[in-house]
């Protein structure tokens, strides 16, 4: 039951788009809080048109990533350029406990919703700017996605091999974990602040500075040692082997890491202790780096002879961290995310029966969030507009006909 969620009562005017953001308030949304997400017909949220689409048909209700970005939230629709738009909004934020954008610096402004502006109307307000380079300095006003980001920061030119193009991490990362975890954070500390004193906050973040958090190891290395770390692929300056090994079949493959001298013995005992496993050269961490490349060779055509379930299960057995390297089929199909409920079906108005993330923990005293799916655009302008903004029949098809509700 939605009232028995951590931030139930809270409510956010939500005015983020694209990924971080929208993920920041997807956290806020599944946690309980009555998120309104702020959109316009004319130009929609650039992941409402982000493939995949369901059954491979576009359209701005029938992407997944969106859909999996915003599930519980509500969607009002209003054309931020009408000058009887900025009322309405002012409205819904007398309302409201949080304000949430990640526009680059100014756009809030334009629109007559800088924090000033804000707090005049809602003095305690909880007011969350996410651009990328923060509202201060010589490069605020630069444009940026997660990619863009992961450049900047350098975590673009940690991830690939040695002596090739940085290859980036497949997805844009910041997006996805430290911004949005980092955001959410900020806000949660700014309610208990409000709590406890009755003082709102301005929460002024650069998205990089979190994405640069993740590169302590990196940072460390040069600031102590004056080296730039190097791309090094999967790996590990003092363990080996630690990688991806091919296993039978058809593109299987399984991730190891062995940390430890034991769990080198751990990993030999489990394959049936093949004779190279015995080379003296190879019983110390340091005697397999110093022979890495040879190692890899050989543990590859060993483990490419074994199923890889049976071989993860093996070594588990034996205290050596492995794991499978799954497609995204086996994610939906593994039984340890069955077992925990990951998974949540929830039928959405036009894409109909769709699969969604879970929260990643479990509250002891509180059940899982997502009570409802992604909104379609503008599902519930006319039910905001009536039940908080104080509209009757009449006006809302006067702002509708005068293109202000969009």
């Amino acid at each position: 039951m939605t009232q028995h969620l951590p931030l139930t009562g809270v409510r956010v005017t939500d005015f983020t788009w694209i990924g971080a953001g929208s993920y920041t308030t997807k956290i806020l949304a599944d946690a309980g809080a009555e998120v309104i997400k702020i959109e316009s017909a004319d130009r929609v949220d650039s992941l409402r048109l982000a493939a995949p689409y369901k059954d491979g048909v576009k359209g701005v209700n029938r992407s997944g990533y969106f859909a999996d970005r915003n599930s519980s939230k509500r969607s009002l629709t209003l054309n931020m350029k009408h000058p009887r738009a900025l009322d309405l909004v002012f409205r819904l934020i007398r309302q409201s406990d949080i304000v949430a954008n990640n526009f680059t610096p100014g756009v809030m402004e334009r629109f007559g919703l800088g924090y000033d502006a804000v707090r005049a109307v809602k003095e305690d307000i909880v007011y969350l700017a996410m651009s990328m380079q923060g509202s201060t300095g010589p490069q605020k006003h630069y444009l940026g996605y997660g990619a863009t980001m992961a450049a900047v920061t350098g975590i673009q030119q940690l991830t690939g091999l040695p002596g090739r193009e940085p290859a980036g991490t497949g997805t844009n990362y910041p997006d996805h974990i430290p911004n949005p975890c980092h955001a959410t954070f900020a806000v949660l500390a700014a309610l208990r602040h409000r709590r406890r004193t009755g003082e709102g906050q301005r929460i002024d973040m650069a998205q990089t500075e979190p994405t640069v958090a993740l590169l302590g190891p990196a940072v460390l290395e040069y600031t102590a040692n004056g080296h730039v770390p190097q791309p090094r692929g999967n790996r590990h300056e003092q363990a080996a082997p630690h990688g991806v090994f091919r296993c039978a079949g058809d593109d299987r493959w399984i991730a190891i890491a062995v940390m430890t001298d034991a769990q080198w013995r751990g990993l030999a005992a489990a394959l049936g202790a093949p004779a190279w496993m015995n080379d003296a050269r190879l019983a110390t961490t340091s005697g397999r780096l110093a022979n890495v490349d040879e190692v890899e060779e050989r543990l590859n055509a060993e483990t490419a002879g074994h199923g890889v379930e049976a071989l993860v299960l093996a070594l588990q057995a034996h205290g050596v961290p492995a794991g499978r390297v799954s497609t995204a089929a086996d994610v939906i199909e593994d039984p340890q995310l069955r077992h925990r409920g990951h998974w949540l079906t929830l039928d959405h108005p036009e894409m109909g029966p769709s699969l969604y993330n879970a929260q990643p923990f479990r509250n002891a005293r509180s059940p899982a969030g997502q009570a409802r799916p992604a909104p379609l655009l503008g599902q519930h302008t006319h039910e905001i507009c009536r039940t908080l903004l104080g509209l009757d029949e009449a006006e809302i098809a006067r702002l509708t006909e005068d293109g202000v509700l969009r």
